[in-house]
């Protein structure tokens, strides 16, 4: 069998068509249209002479055997946010679903190959992202998980029940990985860069670190007609104060910040706030300018929080480390575009992937991106030009080929 990246393509619009609506995609992790999207991918698992399982955190794993037990990784994640676009994670399952096909219908491959359906990567109805491959990769507290829950009130362990996932056992995962020589994945890129140079691929050098945490202002709550302005201690007129100072943070160290979710109690229109929590995200492709970018927001919401005659208290939420990717496969990335299009280039991303997760547990790791119109995702308007689409899974197949040959002159 040929590679067939019209196929790919016909999937992805049928997917669409099956799991999202007016408001976009509604792939949203252990809800029942994700359990329908992951049954239209075991489906067509179901043609191919590949052994499928879910493992003990809720991954999907479909398994080519070959002529080595060392094992070549294509990952994706099915699961979308809430109004989501459709190309987002599934674009990643699906081109590696096609190439699955390809190998298939061919002479035993040198490596055996496996896709990966990671489970949550998102993290858009509990707040955890990456919760699939952490759990494979190791770096996982199920305490922690416990806490979590939907906005609904519904936990974690709950919600992984109804799915038939057992959260005590996800660490289990880990067994997953004890055989992996080299990971892929493909991804939109999620961001304007690719675009603006008129390019539709790119290899990816590696993720950014993230620092994610909430801050809480503290002040009085007062009647708002008799409280002169002078007086007030306005929570969140520091808030506010400070949400225009990440700017300045993120030019500062060439990063990016977010305030992505504000709170304020008593919340009603005739009182001043007394608390304003807010949720920040930080990003950084270096270390120290994370945690340069993470000192200085300490710093500032302290300050606006003293001027206002307020105090502040912070919450981690999560962090994880800059993840660089693999120099070799990077190479192998670049050249495999270039077999396919005129041009590559190499940027890092600033979105979160489970290709983070996998990396930062030692498996040597690449990325390709394929450009996303207006630089837009997490949107029902996230699009891509569907010359870029049949593209990108051409290239992931020739990266597959050259990460096999790869992984077989390193056993």
């Amino acid at each position: 069998m040929t590679l067939n990246p019209r196929r790919t393509l016909d999937e992805l619009k049928a997917l669409r068509e099956l799991t999202g609506n007016a408001d976009g995609a509604q792939r949203v992790a252990f809800t029942d249209v994700w359990v329908t999207a992951r049954k239209f991918l075991t489906d067509k698992l179901m043609d191919l002479p590949v052994e499928v399982h879910t493992d003990a955190a809720g991954n999907l794993w479909a398994t080519l055997k070959g002529e080595s037990e060392k094992e070549l990784l294509i990952g994706g994640h099915i699961d979308s946010v809430p109004n989501g676009g459709w190309l987002d994670g599934c674009l990643n399952t699906l081109a590696g679903l096609e190439v699955l096909r390809r190998l298939s219908e061919g002479s035993k491959p040198p490596v055996t190959v496996r896709l990966v359906d990671w489970a949550d990567e998102e993290g858009a109805r509990f707040g955890r992202s990456l919760y699939g491959s952490s759990a494979a990769g190791g770096n996982f507290d199920v305490a922690e998980m416990r806490k979590l829950k939907d906005k609904d009130g519904m936990g974690l362990e709950e919600a992984l029940e109804r799915v038939g996932i057992t959260l005590a056992d996800a660490p289990d995962a880990r067994e997953e990985l004890k055989n992996a020589a080299a990971y892929l994945e493909l991804h939109i890129e999620q961001g304007p860069v690719l675009e603006g140079m008129k390019l539709p691929l790119g290899a990816v050098l590696g993720t950014f670190g993230v620092e994610r945490h909430t801050i809480t202002f503290h002040g009085q709550a007062a009647h708002s007609g008799s409280t002169p302005m002078n007086v007030r201690r306005d929570a969140f007129r520091a808030a506010g104060q400070f949400s225009q100072e990440i700017y300045t943070i993120a030019e500062r160290h060439s990063g990016v910040c977010t305030v992505g979710s504000c709170k304020t109690l008593p919340g009603i229109v005739t009182s001043v706030v007394e608390t304003c929590e807010i949720t920040l995200d930080q990003r950084n492709l270096e270390a120290g300018r994370l945690a340069g970018m993470w000192q200085d927001a300490q710093d500032a919401a302290k300050k606006f929080a003293e001027e206002g005659g307020c105090t502040v208290t912070f919450g981690d939420l999560w962090n994880i480390e800059p993840i660089l990717f693999h120099p070799e496969l990077i190479d192998a990335a670049d050249a495999s575009i270039l077999e396919v299009v005129p041009h590559s280039h190499r940027l890092p991303s600033g979105p979160l992937h489970d290709a983070a997760e996998v990396a930062r547990a030692g498996v040597p790791t690449v990325m390709l991106f394929v450009q996303s119109l207006r630089g837009i995702s997490h949107n029902k308007i996230e699009d891509t030009e569907e010359e870029h689409i049949l593209q990108s899974v051409e290239a992931l197949d020739k990266l597959t080929n050259r990460a096999m040959a790869w992984v077989g002159q390193r056993q």
